[in-house]
């Protein structure tokens, strides 16, 4: 049955606290909206990441800036200052700090998972990742010569991310020409998964992507364990524009409207025993 939500953020669901910084969190379904005061002089890297313990902040910020300024630069050196009325959507991999003497007033939303609660490093979680790939990405780029390659793969990064923030899914490497990516909704792995492939055919290219569930362990921007193996070799088998998932996905999947068809026991290279796969039924959109 539909519903209103009404929360006040003067009795919040949940706070956290660091030096100099303050957040009153108010749970709207699977939505978390903070109210975030940075005190002036506040830095992350100063006041919070030696209570967190990552290079630098790992969380994925977006929201609005009501009052005060804020300055963040990224990991790869990209800085930006934010101030009142700006909207903003920061990834992770930065530092930020207060500029001036006002303290930096923000509300920010994170949908599907706790506000500002990474992973705790060598924590082990479940998940379900993704891996895609270019199918003949070498003939391709040979027959392209290397600038019309590296335009053609930069257009299908953009794609690929624009589709991974889409259906919610947190990108952790690149890998030559595909990505490694983990979702904490089954079902939506897989829909994203089609997607990419359907917007790679626009672009002339087919991927191949492998779709597998288990845990695995978190290390501040990466993730390791047998589930990265078993979701490599599953992608590997994969044909061209084909969704292959395991079976520990397909179980996860039950009740879901995809649908898809045995695509038989395989001995997974370097992995114990045999796996059955299934490959994505064509979806009509």
């Amino acid at each position: 049955m539909n519903q209103i939500i009404s929360k006040r953020f003067e009795k919040p669901d949940e706070t956290l606290s660091f030096p100099n910084f303050n957040a009153l969190i108010v749970v709207l379904d699977e939505t978390f909206v903070a109210k975030v005061v940075n005190q002036p002089g506040w830095r992350w890297s100063k006041d919070t990441k030696p209570r967190v313990g990552t290079p630098s902040c790992q969380f994925h910020h977006q929201g609005i800036i009501l009052s005060g300024r804020m300055h963040t630069m990224l990991d790869n050196g990209t800085e930006c200052t934010i101030g009142p009325g700006d909207v903003y959507d920061i990834p992770p991999g930065h530092d930020s700090w207060v500029v001036g003497e006002e303290p930096a007033v923000a509300i920010e939303f994170r949908h599907g998972a706790a506000w500002a609660r990474p992973a705790i490093s060598g924590e082990r979680v479940l998940t379900t990742l993704l891996l895609t790939d270019i199918v003949n990405s070498t003939p391709i780029a040979a027959q392209l010569g290397d600038v019309a390659w590296k335009k053609l793969l930069a257009q299908h990064f953009d794609r690929v991310r624009l589709e991974l923030d889409r259906f919610r899914g947190r990108e952790i490497t690149t890998t030559g020409d595909g990505f490694l990516a983990m979702f904490d909704g089954t079902e939506r792995a897989v829909a994203c998964a089609a997607s990419i492939g359907r917007m790679a055919q626009k672009d002339g290219i087919h991927i191949r992507a492998g779709v597998h569930s288990g845990e695995v362990e978190r290390h501040v921007d990466d993730v390791r364990g047998i589930a990265v193996h078993v979701v490599t070799r599953v992608a590997s088998l994969a044909g061209p524009g084909e969704v292959l998932i395991s079976d520990s996905t397909l179980a996860l999947l039950e009740g879901s409207h995809l649908t898809f068809a045995d695509a038989g026991e395989h001995q997974l290279k370097g992995l114990r025993g045999t796996r059955r796969l299934y490959r994505l039924q064509e979806q009509h959109h």
